[in-house]
């Protein structure tokens, strides 16, 4: 029985292991080493992306080309060839893509101003027209004039007054204006 009583003696007053301070402070020594080497790479890292981007390179030398005079201002343009006060449209009636802006182009370096270069309701007219919508006579007789158009031919020149219509003249280019020698030559 004395070996029993100090099996139970011994079990009663013995007090639990403790775990050693030794093992603690390994595990803490090896993750402040695994930070320390994290941190390292992290500066490692930055350095080598701050010395990428501030690279000194070869100087490039950039030259702009010179201009010979200076350009025109609008006013210059306008003061030495001013628009008259004639507003035209210009319709396609032929179908043939860019002659209503060769038209365009030809009356505004006759200093006319064209307000609108479209497509006419159709494509089926013979004879090219220059229809006058107000009573701006001058205006007809400038662009008639430009154009080479007798004014007194019905066939070319129409008056159909239209007071809604926000333009002096109306020219509807049929399939003829190959024969228009102004526009031939332009």
């Amino acid at each position: 029985m004395s070996k029993i009583k100090r099996r139970k003696s011994s079990k009663l007053f013995s007090t639990p292991r403790k775990k050693s301070r030794g093992s603690k402070a390994k595990k803490m020594g090896l993750v402040n080493s695994g930070i320390a080497v994290m941190s390292l790479l992290l500066v490692a890292f930055i350095f080598s992306f701050s010395d990428r981007q501030a690279q000194i390179g070869v100087p490039i030398e950039v030259k702009f080309p010179s201009m010979p005079d200076t350009p025109k201002l609008a006013t210059e343009i306008y003061e030495a060839n001013p628009v008259l006060d004639i507003q035209i449209e210009i319709l396609n009636g032929c179908g043939t893509p860019g002659i209503a802006a060769k038209f365009s182009q030809f009356l505004r370096d006759n200093r006319v101003d064209v307000v609108r270069s479209e497509n006419a309701d159709h494509f089926e007219y013979e004879k090219t027209i220059l229809i006058q919508r107000n009573e701006n006579i001058t205006g007809l007789q400038h662009v008639a004039e430009a154009l080479r158009f007798d004014i007194k031919n019905p066939n070319q020149v129409i008056t159909s007054v239209d007071p809604n219509l926000d333009v002096d003249l109306t020219l509807i280019i049929g399939k003829d204006y190959n024969s228009i020698s102004q526009i031939k030559s332009y």
